[in-house]
């Protein structure tokens, strides 16, 4: 079984859509897009790169791989997390994509049991609603909260929805200079496995 960690950026009311660009998710009539921008710094940077430093394939819902094909596959701008996003496996879990060629390394699975069969370190960056299901099934064995320090009143946030009693240890945090508490947790009770 996998061990899967997931990185969630958010507002202090719980959104987590359309953190990037104003046109990013527009869903819902979603008129916020791109609030997260303005928030970042180097100790942000910093702390991201600590996560893909980590070993290990990542994890992707449909929109997000979507996304992040557009922005990242095929990319050779010198950034060091096109190049980890490229050599990453990439997981990524629908019901409606017919296959996962536009990306490199990427690898469809159909749902969410699919998941729970992979071995290794998986991370999981953005894909609400992904890990709305993996939490449902017990299977988000930690999570980075970024939370940003502004409320929009409006939007998807992370937990829409019954998700099982879990309780999670908080095992460190950094603050940024823009007031971005960067906050780690690891589950200490099973929440459903």
């Amino acid at each position: 079984m996998s061990s899967i960690s997931a990185t969630m950026f958010m507002t202090l009311d719980g959104v987590v859509q359309g953190l990037g660009r104003p046109d990013e998710d527009t869903r819902g009539g979603f008129v916020h897009g791109g609030w997260g921008a303005r928030y970042n710094d180097d100790v942000l940077a910093a702390e991201m790169g600590k996560g893909m430093a980590r070993p290990g394939d990542m994890l992707f819902g449909r929109r997000t791989w979507q996304d992040f094909v557009t922005v990242w596959a095929g990319a050779t701008d010198g950034n060091p997390f096109t190049a980890h996003m490229n050599a990453a496996r990439k997981y990524v879990v629908s019901r409606t994509l017919l296959d996962a060629d536009a990306w490199q390394n990427s690898v469809l699975l159909r749902d969410i049991e699919a998941v729970s069969r992979l071995g290794g370190d998986l991370s999981v960056i953005g894909s609400a609603s992904l890990v709305r299901s993996l939490h449902a099934a017990g299977l988000v064995d930690r999570y980075t909260l970024v939370n940003h320090p502004l409320t929009l009143g409006s939007g998807a946030r992370l937990f829409e929805g019954p998700a099982p009693l879990t309780e999670f240890s908080l095992t460190g945090s950094v603050t940024t200079t823009k007031g971005v508490i960067v906050a780690h947790y690891t589950r200490v009770s099973p929440g459903g496995r």
